[in-house]
């Protein structure tokens, strides 16, 4: 395949890159420059598909998560994420089995639960919030 058709290939996946900005197709214009590169140098169709093809998969698994980490390294979480890992304070003793505990963060009380059923915490303590399942914040005592 002559280099020409490679960089035509190249060309329409960096525009549909470029009208899409979601990381889709960059992975696949590296294959398709590396194949051009492969024509120009005379190799024959197998190898350029081949180099399109491994290019292409190897850009994708290892450099996709890298990108995908910087590009949403800014997204701020919202609800309900926004509260993992935060610190909220006892105000009704935490105990599993007797189906009791409420937390109050940013001036909200939240029903809480441990993830261990024996654990009891009472007022007052800091706590970690862990999880939210449904209404309910899992909790673990922070250490001081």
């Amino acid at each position: 395949m002559e280099p020409i058709i490679w960089l035509g290939i190249l060309a329409v996946l960096l525009v549909i890159e470029g009208l899409t900005t979601a990381l889709t197709t960059i992975w696949f214009a590296g294959g398709a420059l590396v194949a051009a590169i492969a024509a120009g140098l005379g190799f024959g169709i197998v190898p350029q598909l081949l180099l399109f093809f491994f290019v292409s998969l190897i850009l994708l698994f290892f450099t996709r998560p890298a990108a995908m980490k910087l590009l949403n390294k800014n997204t701020e979480k919202t609800n309900v994420d926004s509260l993992l890992g935060k610190s909220a304070v006892v105000i009704q003793q935490i105990n599993n089995l007797a189906g009791t505990g409420q937390v109050r963060i940013n001036d909200i009380e939240w029903m809480a639960r441990t993830s261990d059923d024996s654990v009891t915490i009472p007022v007052d303590t800091v706590v970690e919030i862990k999880e939210v399942h449904g209404v309910r914040l899992i909790v673990e005592q922070k250490e001081a």
